[in-house]
């Protein structure tokens, strides 16, 4: 028996093959699934989400050329689009509602980062001087060996929140980081990034950050056929 095959379970290698066309796109498939230990729903969620497009495809430019340099790994490691369920929020919300949403469903949203992401803290406290300034989500990231903060901001992406981000890296560093432990990783996750704008900003950046979106879980197509029988029936019954 090849040896591809024993990487996973054999309905994971139907899943693969049914979904994906490509030569590449599968064996990726089948390398993530075995590395990541992906379950068959979870599988399903991945391919749905695209991870071999977000992971592979592209140049990356939305990374920083410190965070290529220092973690070469990165790439393969850290999503350009992360999916998020967020059907319990309003469709206009503040960054406060979307930090609670992400802690709330922390394992999705952990999986959709990667399996070696290790939640530590939400509003993660950073005394500097006189103040006390605060990192929406922190984790530390096993395989890279150091914290990564991430930060949320719920409109499009603008230059400035760089400069918040390394900020906080440099707090994590100096304050937080132990001495066998990598630099920190910086992830701003926005709701749309301008691909040249997120080029210009990164070009110059001396941390190992990058620029990420985050999209909302459209409502599955089974969950909203139940929601519709069900306010169906209770229509009928009303009549």
């Amino acid at each position: 028996m090849p040896k591809i095959l024993t990487l996973t379970i054999i309905s994971n290698h139907l899943e693969i093959l049914t979904r994906r066309k490509s030569p590449e796109e599968r064996l990726f498939y089948i390398l993530y699934t075995h590395r990541e230990r992906l379950k068959y729903k979870e599988l399903q969620r991945v391919i749905t989400n695209d991870a071999y497009g977000s992971l592979v495809g592209g140049d990356k430019s939305n990374l920083s050329q410190a965070l290529k340099e220092q973690y070469p790994d990165s790439p393969l490691q850290l999503r350009d689009t992360i999916y998020i369920d967020l059907l319990g929020l309003p469709q206009k919300f503040k960054e406060t509602h979307l930090r609670k949403a992400m802690v709330e469903h922390m394992k999705q949203f952990i999986l959709e980062l990667g399996k070696d992401f290790l939640f530590m803290e939400e509003e993660y406290r950073l005394p500097v001087g006189s103040s006390t300034f605060k990192s929406d989500l922190l984790f530390y990231h096993r395989g890279l060996q150091c914290l990564v903060a991430v930060e949320l901001k719920t409109g499009k992406f603008h230059p400035r929140d760089l400069g918040q981000l390394e900020f906080y890296l440099e707090a994590l560093d100096r304050d937080v980081k132990r001495s066998n432990e990598n630099p920190s990783i910086g992830i701003l996750l926005c709701r749309e990034a301008d691909s040249l704008q997120v080029e210009y900003a990164l070009s110059r950046s001396m941390s190992p950050t990058m620029v990420a979106e985050y999209q909302r879980l459209l409502i599955p197509k089974e969950v909203l056929q139940a929601q519709i029988e069900e306010y169906a029936q209770i229509a009928l019954g009303d009549s």
